[in-house]
């Protein structure tokens, strides 16, 4: 059986809400032709929505003097409470408006390294498959001390769950190997052995200002690791930097030989701008780097599609854990 309504008295007896519209941009701007500019009508229209409006509410709301219009003391009354209906109602469709569009951004948060030198040639294709999917970038060396109001939904890192209500997927190992540019090489043969390489200028990633709870590979590591009587001394030519970007970048400027990790500069070589020196490398598969995700996130359908586009593409990493 349907249940009977009875009829809403507030609903029923409410003005047209086009009418109020009209009314308060008249009382606002006190002119009928600037009302009808500032809501895209005719001035025809706001006459006869107001002249509807006042037929309503049996009482004059404007006293006209010529082009220029006056609330009367009915006017202002109703002007007061209809104008601070309207700015509620905008607020509030603001506040839902910014809420959905939140629903549809993920904040991506990396070091500047992989942000520059992997992201930017691959998030480009994820854009393209989701363009209705806001992505914000976040970049910083220090994920240990996050920068305060900044939540990020996915951390890329070496950190296995950086913070509480994360969890973190295995990607890949590292993998490193030596790499300049081709005309370096050209000029400097004997760097592909490592006596050679010991000797030539080499393109050096500091620590300082890198908190990670990864150990550190710089190129006494390196040598180290693939024979201790190659260990670094005060006569190498050693160029220090703490920015990974800015060493790449001096390689591809025939400067010297940076240490490559393999998911950073694989590209760089594939696009011949960088070459691979000697055949020596060395895995670290104990420094695995991280997928990161908030647990509970708030589109979980965004989130969803982009671990699966990312973890896509990491399979093909020679050193990928992704099955």
């Amino acid at each position: 059986m349907v249940k009977y309504v009875e009829p809403d008295q507030i609903l029923v007896k409410m003005p047209s809400l086009r009418a109020v519209k009209s009314f308060v941009a008249a009382a606002k701007y006190q002119n009928f032709t600037r009302a009808a500019e500032a809501l895209c009508v005719t001035q025809a229209a706001i006459s006869r929505q107001i002249r509807e409006l006042e037929a309503s509410l049996g009482v004059a709301l404007f006293k006209r003097a010529g082009r220029a219009v006056e609330l009367t003391e009915a006017g202002i009354i109703f002007y007061d409470a209809a104008y601070l209906s309207f700015v509620n109602i905008a607020q509030a469709a603001q506040r839902i408006k910014a809420t959905e569009e939140a629903n549809k951004e993920l904040t991506i948060c990396c070091s500047p390294a992989f942000s520059s030198l992997w992201l930017s040639s691959c998030l480009p294709d994820f854009i393209s498959k989701y363009p209705d999917i806001n992505i914000n970038i976040v970049t910083t060396s220090d994920f240990l001390h996050i920068e305060p109001g900044v939540h990020p939904d996915v951390f890329i890192n070496k950190i296995m769950d950086p913070r509480e209500g994360y969890q973190s997927i295995p990607l890949f190992f590292d993998l490193i190997y030596p790499v300049c540019s081709p005309l370096f090489l050209q000029k400097h043969s004997e760097i592909a052995e490592l006596e050679g390489l010991r000797a030539t200028q080499l393109l050096n990633l500091s620590p300082y200002g890198r908190s990670q709870v990864a150990e550190h590979v710089d190129w006494g590591v390196w040598f180290n690791s693939l024979n201790p009587e190659l260990a670094i001394d005060e006569k190498l030519q050693l160029f220090n930097a703490n920015d990974y970007n800015m060493i790449i970048q001096m390689a591809l400027s025939h400067k010297g030989v940076c240490l490559g990790w393999n998911h950073l500069v694989a590209h760089l070589v594939e696009q011949g701008l960088l070459v691979r020196v000697g055949a020596s490398e060395l895995s670290y598969k104990e420094k695995m780097h991280y997928l990161t995700y908030a647990e509970n996130h708030r589109n979980r359908k965004i989130l969803d599609l982009f671990k699966g586009w990312f973890l896509e593409i990491v399979k093909d990493e020679p050193t990928s854990l992704i099955s």
